[in-house]
């Protein structure tokens, strides 16, 4: 088994592989791939593509494969959201709403690619999973927005991705397009499990920021559950999320 837990994209990242096979080899190849995420996409690297765009010094046409394939991800995803979901902020585009998902998918996508089979990777509580961990499903816990020491469920999962979305951690950070400078405080944390952790990931950040209106959201998308925790520490959750829900 390897493990190992690195600061990149401004976030810890965690990557666990539990196959036989795995080599640092394997965990520096996914690492990497981080870091040249952060170094194309970063809105805080003066130097990044998206900087750059931003500060028209590039024209989109200019722009490499992977920003141009980030940005029709993210008109597509705004277009499946009504708008919900939106990277143009004050005439500047900050596609980290999407680029975490994309990047966690595409980095555990390596490793699968590599002949591997059990493996997890966590970006800032992101997480895409694979096979199993000793002899059973992956376990994963979802944080108690009140109380981020305690978990309110524990989900065993594979072949997944699940994402939260919320404030309890890194504040008001995502923003309702249609009122963007009023604060969603009706809700304070959202998961989503998803086929993978792409599309629960984008999906998570846009029902956000519906506020409480955004679990019927993901309870209308075929193939994602989620579970919803409100201000007034009240759970509701999809009709099939039970079955991820770990049985003790």
């Amino acid at each position: 088994m390897m493990k190992d837990t690195r600061l990149l994209m401004g976030m810890p990242i965690t990557i666990e592989i539990c196959d036989s096979s795995a080599t640092q080899k394997h965990l520096d190849m996914a690492f990497d791939y981080f870091q040249t995420v952060d170094e194309i996409f970063s809105t805080y690297r003066d130097s990044s593509e998206i900087s750059r765009l931003n500060r028209g010094e590039l024209r989109i046409e200019q722009c490499s494969e992977e920003v141009r394939e980030i940005l029709a991800l993210s008109e597509q995803t705004r277009r499946e959201t009504n708008g919900y979901f939106n990277i143009e902020h004050d005439g500047s585009l900050d596609p980290s709403g999407i680029v975490k998902g994309w990047a966690i998918f595409h980095a555990a996508n390596l490793l699968r690619e590599a002949g591997l089979h059990d493996y997890y990777v966590d970006a800032g509580g992101d997480i895409q999973v694979a096979g199993q961990k000793d002899d059973h499903l992956w376990r994963i816990g979802i944080r108690n927005p009140f109380n981020r020491y305690e978990n309110v469920k524990v989900l065993s999962v594979t072949d997944v991705g699940v994402a939260t979305s919320g404030t309890a951690i890194r504040g008001q950070h995502i923003y309702n397009p249609f009122q963007p400078n009023v604060q969603i405080v009706d809700i304070l944390s959202l998961t989503v499990v998803g086929p993978n952790i792409y599309e629960a990931d984008r999906f998570a950040t846009a029902a956000f920021a519906m506020g409480r209106r955004g679990i019927r959201f993901i309870e209308d998308l075929p193939g994602f559950e989620g579970y919803m925790i409100d201000s007034d520490a009240r759970a509701t959750y999809t009709s099939g999320f039970e079955r991820y829900v770990l049985s003790v």
